[in-house]
């Protein structure tokens, strides 16, 4: 398994920012420009139980991805599981910590490619470096849309 975690801060309560989570388009507004994915569709309320299904471009593929809110607790986290898709295991918490009258914004994402321990060594850091940018961009979207 491999593991990746971003964290900042953003000028905003709270509640501001897991209100901002709670957008019927937030996936969308998080989904950066240069990200060749596509939101096929987002079904129930958001929390436990809420599935997004996304279609991912990769050269000529399309791969279909499901992930399912499996964990919920009001202003502290969420948890969403891969239901199917690309990875052999994919789990990512959105923790939301009060740090005076701003938010600490952390995503921590626990995964495993196809193919067991040895893909994981070889590829790891290309996707850890992908994520890397994508969540610096979901952040400072976050800080846009809150601050």
């Amino acid at each position: 398994m491999l593991d990746f975690k971003y964290s900042s801060i953003i000028n905003a309560p709270v509640e501001i920012v897991w209100k901002f989570h709670q957008r019927a388009d937030v996936v969308k507004l998080l989904i950066p420009p240069w990200q060749s994915i596509q939101v096929i569709r987002r079904e129930g309320i958001f929390g436990i139980g809420t599935m997004t299904e996304y279609r991912l471009f990769l050269a000529a593929l399309s791969i279909t991805w499901v992930a399912r809110h499996t964990e919920c607790e009001d202003y502290r986290f969420f948890t969403e599981e891969q239901i199917s898709g690309p990875f052999e295991f994919w789990q990512h918490q959105h923790k939301f910590e009060r740090e005076n009258n701003q938010t600490r914004l952390t995503d921590e994402i626990i995964f495993s490619l196809p193919g067991g321990e040895a893909v994981d060594f070889m590829s790891g850091w290309l996707i850890k470096s992908q994520l890397e940018g994508m969540f610096r961009y979901r952040h400072q979207v976050t800080k846009r849309e809150c601050e």
